[in-house]
């Protein structure tokens, strides 16, 4: 399916010798680095808050997916066309107040004896909800802010603001834990969705206005567009497939991580902040890497063998065992390296995507692909590690994830992924 380019709008064109120097950018990815800071707390916080405050197992710990999945799969189709009918800030601003309340409430049950484990899945359920929005609008807004020609750029220095909170927010998060309990180290999430949504007021920028719309259209009609244009894009279609594969993979890793480290590996809660934290310190290289590396080999090739050298390095996460500092090593290399290489792989797909899929359907675009990857496979997956997990143990489950994703990347290498240097080189015809 071909779809004719748009002019840049007048947002688009400002031009700046260095996104450092790009005062809007800047606030955004200020904003952006404070949040994806507290959300790494969370993520590591509500898995503690379940296991060491409400005596969750292995079931308990799939359903806070499987509440999560459900959350992008219920709205994640609207929120794609609705990202495509209105300006993306304002979207952006209010998901991240009503998320800022809405994690507020689970330290204020905790402290009047109120929490239980179905609060955890409420709140996973409607964060989901907006964290869908937030989804399918933020990598919409960010070439409508730079530029679709600098997005390799920008999203290699977004990619940094996830690998600074990957650095610190693990740690923060186990000292948080042991120093006020689990359920209060959740408000530096809260406090962080604050910070980003005066970040994004602050922009001064006007968002050029959404194309005048010459005809009525309901709304399923502009989510079956964007569902049409994904399971038709000759490129799009093969990084679908892969996604959803190594997410239903990926989501055995979700849920039984944290499992197979302390109880399987016997580590501290300290050292899975240290574990997890050197996935940071991974990514961080990553994203300084990642624009240099895709300037060198091209986006289509970096995506594959990023992936293929992160998938190389994760048989070291099944295999781990022996004394503690071994163990530990084994599963730091692959966290280290393997979310280096990942980070890499995210920002070249992530580019590839924004240059190639117009403004006018690029949110549904991302949303589609958020409602395969969470919606659909991360559930599915999730259940189906708590299944493995009972039947064959919590290494088990880990191995098969392992797996999964190794073989998801066979769908990138035998598709035209692979030769795709530059965006503008895809030729629709082609075959």
């Amino acid at each position: 399916m071909t779809l004719p380019e748009e002019r840049p709008t007048p947002a688009t064109t400002e031009a700046s010798p260095s996104l450092w120097r790009h005062r809007d950018f800047l606030k955004l990815w200020a904003g952006q680095t404070v949040s994806e800071l507290g959300s790494v707390v969370t993520r590591t916080a509500i898995p503690l808050v379940a296991l060491l405050v409400l005596g969750a197992g292995p079931f308990e710990m799939a359903l806070l997916v499987v509440a999560a999945s459900l959350g992008v799969l219920l709205v994640g189709f609207a929120a794609g066309a609705w990202v495509d009918r209105v300006r993306r800030r304002p979207l952006l601003i209010w998901a991240d107040i009503v998320r800022a309340g809405l994690l507020a409430w689970i330290p204020l049950a905790y402290f009047v004896d109120a929490l239980r484990i179905e609060q955890l899945y409420v709140v996973m359920f409607v964060e989901a909800c907006l964290g869908a929005l937030f989804s399918a609008a933020y990598p919409a807004y960010v070439p409508t802010l730079i530029g679709r020609e600098r997005v390799v750029e920008g999203n290699s220095k977004l990619a940094t603001s996830s690998s600074i909170a990957e650095i610190g927010g693990p740690g923060l998060a186990g000292a948080l834990v042991q120093i006020v309990s689990a359920p209060f180290a959740i408000l530096v999430d809260a406090i962080s969705f604050v910070v980003s949504a005066i970040s994004l007021i602050l922009i001064r920028a006007p968002e050029p206005p959404r194309p005048p719309r010459t005809e009525s259209t309901a709304m399923r009609h502009e989510v079956l567009e964007g569902l049409r244009l994904v399971l038709s894009h000759r490129i799009i279609l093969p990084l679908t497939l892969r996604s959803v594969i190594a997410h239903v993979a990926g989501s055995f890793y979700g849920v039984l991580y944290t499992l197979y480290l302390i109880d399987e590996l016997h580590l501290s809660p300290f050292l899975l902040g240290v574990v997890v934290s050197a996935g940071g310190v991974g990514s961080l290289v990553g994203s300084l890497l990642a624009a240099r590396v895709i300037g060198r080999f091209g986006l289509g090739p970096t995506l594959v063998w990023a992936a293929v050298g992160a998938s190389a390095l994760g048989i070291l996460t099944p295999l781990a065992q022996g004394p503690l500092v071994v163990a530990t090593l084994m599963v730091f290399i692959p966290q280290l390296f393997g979310d280096g290489l990942q980070t890499i792989e995210g920002v070249a797909e992530l580019s590839l995507i924004q240059r190639l899929i117009p403004d006018r359907i690029l949110g549904r675009v991302n949303a589609t692909l958020e409602v395969f990857s969470h919606g659909i496979a991360y559930p599915i997956g999730a259940l189906g590690a708590a299944v493995v997990a009972e039947s064959i143990g919590v290494r088990g489950g880990i191995a098969i994830g392992w797996a999964g994703m190794a073989v998801s990347i066979l769908l990138l290498v035998l598709s035209p992924v692979r030769r795709l240097r530059r965006a503008e080189d895809f030729d629709p015809a082609a075959r």
